[in-house]
């Protein structure tokens, strides 16, 4: 059994022009089109198994009396007669159509157990329940399709039906998160957005009649070659005049520009009503849309609004100035008989915070470790000087704009040696002999020691429990964590750890670097496997994590296919961005073993990553770079030797 959820979305910005964007195929005179559409706080919850055949059932108190259990055979003709009727379950059908016919799969049993998406509003209730049966498929008979796979296939189960959906429908397929998507002929590119302050966002269901279908028809007579003015006016609406509304909003969510983003809302509806709504004045006359953008009352409480979806008198939308109007608003809305709900888009937290666990002994470098913690061990270094390991990792971390280190130690005691480094001076005959260079090198060791925080694993109850300690360090914010006995080497001018902070920001979940390694060597590492969400093959959309499987069960389940027909095997590379979620489960696993009275059991950090991904997802990241492992004695050898190489 897995439990799924599937947001609605709302398109913010760029309405119709996914299907315009299209035309490009035929016309490339066309510009391509572009939209900002966010997956909302509302959707369709289900659990869902394998079955022998295709069935859909209610246990949703929110679903009316129209809803009846559903069940037919996995049969290619039966499925599509269905999707071409106007039954309820059509989408689902021509969803299951296509995974029949392409992928050869059994059944699924499907068991909705919440709806909290309102049906026909503009907000792709449609597409999500078909992004639902794409994704139970994919999951239940492990396809290795990533979102964009799901997404597609949603959308052309969709077109099995008698709806013409839109490509930007499925963006639900991406979470309740921001994207923009542009839409070019028949390819599709969508990038993750920044957003620096919080939108506070309320859409509404007019409750009133319109006619998509009839506004896509109409719409449509103007491509893909616009025979009079009015035509051209549409095209221009949907082309380059929308592309520079898109850009802006892109530009005003990353800058925090929230009363701009507002009135940009109102332009991009002027825009529609005077270049678009001619084409079909009947169906997008709206009356009750325009009636509520424009009622006095609203106006202190919002900085812009604008319809949604197909338009006409479907949906509006609203960007409020701040909590209490988002819900003065959604009170009055509610009130005048409409269908109101809130958004609230919260910024990305940048990662200024960092740990690193240091307190173990390093026994498979003793005797050494006797006298030397294994992080203070010296490494040359391609510029010529030595330095300790911890030193190497904290310079590559204030590199990055970290602005706050935690070390994880074994013992207070340990705390001297830190402080004998990062904190005392030299005495004035040493500092004599070093070179002005140097000396100057002092002032940058001090300042990286004005950084340090420390925190103490007293028992040894895993890698997970040392994590945890750090928890109140972390202030409930994005953490950077690093491996105490790795080192790291960019191939671009980006330190590894800010290449992870920058795919953090895109996708706001937990995040993990991977490197590839032999089959021979998984045992040694986490292996996490997935489908690769980007052409270049670099950023793994995570649907499992194993910590040191062996080479049978690597091999078995944990390959991840490559374009060239391959399988790769994805360690974990040593540095992560662990979310709040990630301390929240920690918390839980260790009060679970307290409470069984097992303190011995390890507390692991992939256990806790692997529960957390199962919720919210995680994304594993290939760095432009190159991993040493100083853990193990051949492993400190062949680091001196490559590292100190340019």
């Amino acid at each position: 059994m897995i439990k799924l959820f599937v947001p609605g979305r709302l398109c913010l910005f760029g309405e119709h022009t996914d299907w315009a964007g299209h035309y490009r195929t035929m016309n490339a005179e066309i510009a391509s089109g572009a939209a900002i559409v966010t997956g909302i706080e509302q959707g369709i919850s289900a659990e869902v198994e394998r079955s022998s055949i295709f069935e859909m059932q209610n246990a949703a108190d929110e679903i009316d009396d129209q809803w009846q259990d559903f069940a037919c055979r996995m049969d290619d003709q039966e499925l599509k007669r269905i999707a071409k009727s106007d039954s309820f379950f059509c989408y689902c059908a021509g969803v299951a159509s296509y995974m029949l016919e392409w992928y050869k799969v059994g059944g699924v049993r499907i068991r909705i157990t919440g709806m909290t998406l309102p049906m026909k509003s503009g907000l792709s209730s449609s597409a999500a329940i078909c992004v639902l049966v794409a994704r139970a498929f994919n999951l239940l008979y492990n396809l290795n399709l990533n979102t964009m796979g799901e997404m597609n296939i949603a959308y052309l189960g969709e077109l099995r039906t008698n709806s013409r959906c839109g490509r930007l429908d499925q963006a639900c397929a991406f979470g309740v998160k921001p994207n923009l998507m542009i839409f070019d002929g028949d390819e599709i590119e969508v990038q993750a957005l920044n957003v620096k302050k919080p939108l506070y966002w309320v859409f509404a269901d007019l409750c009133a009649e319109k006619d998509t279908r009839r506004i896509l028809r109409d719409l449509n007579r103007g491509y893909p070659f616009a025979s009079n003015e009015q035509e051209e006016r549409e095209q221009q609406a949907l082309g380059e005049l929308n592309q520079a509304i898109v850009d802006r909003a892109v530009k005003y969510m990353a800058e925090g520009e929230v009363e701009k983003l507002g009135q940009l809302m109102t332009e991009a509806e002027a825009l529609f009503d005077s270049h678009v709504a001619p084409m079909s004045p009947e169906a997008l006359a709206a009356p009750k849309l325009h009636a509520v953008l424009n009622d006095p009352k609203l106006q202190d409480w919002i900085y812009g609004g604008k319809g949604v979806g197909s338009h006409g008198d479907g949906s509006v939308q609203f960007l409020t100035r701040d909590p209490d109007c988002q819900q003065h608003l959604l009170d009055y809305l509610n009130e005048q008989g409409l269908k109101a709900y809130p958004l609230t888009i919260k910024p990305v937290h940048t990662v200024r915070r960092a740990i690193i666990p240091v307190a173990g002994f390093g026994t498979r470098l003793y005797p050494a470790t006797r006298a030397m913690k294994k992080d203070f061990f010296p490494i040359p270094c391609p510029d010529g000087k030595v330095r300790p390991v911890i030193l190497i990792l904290l310079e590559e971390l204030v590199k990055s704009g970290i602005e706050e280190i935690c070390l994880v130690l074994g013992s207070e005691e340990e705390r001297q040696l830190y402080a004998d480094f990062f904190e005392r001076p030299l005495s004035e005959e040493h500092l004599r002999k070093l070179s002005k260079e140097s000396q100057e090198y002092e002032n940058r060791i001090f300042n990286i020691g004005k950084r340090l925080r420390y925190v103490y694993q007293r028992e040894k109850r895993g890698f997970g429990h040392a994590v945890y300690q750090a928890a109140d360090f972390t202030h409930g914010e994005p953490v950077l964590l690093m491996l105490g006995d790795t080192l790291y080497r960019s191939l671009t001018n980006k330190p590894c750890a800010l290449q992870l902070i920058e795919e953090y920001e895109r996708y706001n979940c937990p995040i993990v670097g991977l490197y590839p390694v032999a089959l021979s060597e998984v045992s040694h590492f986490g292996i996490m496997t997935g489908v690769w969400e980007d052409k270049e093959e670099r950023m793994l959309n995570v649907s499992q994590l194993c910590e040191k499987p062996t080479s049978f069960k690597a091999e078995k389940d944990l390959g991840v296919r490559n374009s060239m027909g391959g399988r790769e095997y994805c360690s974990v590379f040593g540095q992560y961005i662990l979310t709040p979620e990630v301390f929240e489960q920690l918390a839980a696993d260790i009060k679970q073993a307290d409470e069984a009275g097992d303190r011995l059991r390890e507390i692991e950090l992939t256990s806790a990553l692997e529960a957390v991904r199962s919720r919210i997802g995680m994304m594993g990241v290939r760095l432009y770079s190159q991993r040493f492992d100083m853990g193990n004695p051949a492993a400190l050898v062949d680091t001196i030797a490559k590292f100190s190489a340019l």
